[in-house]
């Protein structure tokens, strides 16, 4: 009797209405690989506990349980946006007429709010150039030494850097083309390619050859590099988590290329591809600035090749270029 309830009920629990919801609003409607991956990663954490429970018959107070639990592990952020996955859930079931209300809705003023904190960087030249040393002397991964000897050259979110294909890459042209679908803004990007990030390319091809991803896991090559190999390697390398991550590197290129006063602000907004609240100020800045960001490429890479060799290179104020 006991096995037919359960597939009775397996139809209508609380993992099944949420994996129908991924397939549905995240598969098929093609977000980003790493926002799929993050939705499944927040259902990790409701599966053990509420996971085969009829979505119908879940209380406010069981799921409180759970995230109070991530809470008190010291992820408040975490916590949040479990609970706003499992609003997400629990209204997908409502409108599958599964479940008549979203308990998870009566929770957003039971948890702590998170601490904001912003991903370290570093932006003395002397550490940076201290950091992109040590990248060179790693010993560990191949991928993932090029990996991090290339994110600080294409200011690209970590993300979008190891979830590269060979397809988006025009050597001839010099330009990594990431589509639509794997930025953070939902726009394509380009990148001009310094010369030193197309040696880099170059040698990171000779490992991982003609295979679809640029950066391929250790434990797949059909899979990308996992989203914390390059921190974990930093780690390893004896940089605390206060000190350097991977994202921070997006704000050493904004911080250094700003002080140089070399490059219009726009310029360097485009490069890290941030947003414009006019769309047709964007379409503009697109055009106007990349000649200005293939110069700014290859003067970025040339300075950060000067640190890393160890020149006592400071960034001097000078009028903008045009």
């Amino acid at each position: 009797m006991e096995k037919i309830r359960g597939r009775l009920s397996a139809g209508n629990s609380f993992q099944s209405v949420a994996e129908d919801l991924i397939a549905v609003r995240f598969v098929a409607s093609k977000k980003a690989e790493a926002t799929i991956e993050k939705a499944r990663w927040y259902l990790s954490h409701l599966t053990p506990a509420i996971g085969p429970r009829p979505i119908d018959a879940i209380e406010p107070a069981e799921l409180l349980v759970v995230l109070k639990k991530i809470e008190k592990a010291g992820k408040r952020e975490t916590a949040v946006r479990t609970r706003a996955f499992a609003s997400r859930v629990f209204r997908h079931g409502v409108a599958m007429a599964l479940c008549k209300h979203d308990p998870a809705a009566m929770l957003g003023g039971a948890l702590a709010t998170p601490i904001v904190t912003h991903h370290a960087a570093v932006l003395e030249p002397h550490q940076l150039g201290e950091v992109l040393r040590s990248i060179d002397d790693y010993a560990g991964s191949i991928v993932v030494k090029i990996a991090m000897q290339l994110l600080p050259h294409v200011f690209l979110r970590p993300g979008e850097l190891r979830q590269g294909k060979w397809t988006e890459v025009d050597f001839d042209e010099a330009v990594w083309r990431i589509p639509a679908e794997r930025t953070k803004l939902r726009r394509p990007h380009s990148v001009p390619l310094s010369l030193q990030s197309v040696k880099l390319l170059k040698t990171l091809r000779e490992h991982t050859g003609w295979r679809d991803y640029m950066f391929p896991a250790q434990s797949s090559l059909k899979k990308p590099m996992c989203e914390n190999a390059m921190n974990s390697a930093y780690r390893r390398m004896g940089f605390g988590k206060d000190v350097v991550t991977s994202h921070g590197f997006r704000a050493t290129a904004s911080t250094l290329l700003n002080e140089s006063g070399k490059w219009h602000p726009d310029a360097i907004e485009r490069a890290l591809a941030h947003g414009h609240s006019n769309a047709v100020r964007g379409a503009y800045a697109r055009g106007q600035y990349w000649d200005e960001r293939v110069a700014m490429a290859q003067w970025w890479s040339d300075y950060l090749e000067r640190l890393s060799v160890g020149a006592q290179v400071v960034p001097m104020m000078k009028g903008a270029s045009g």
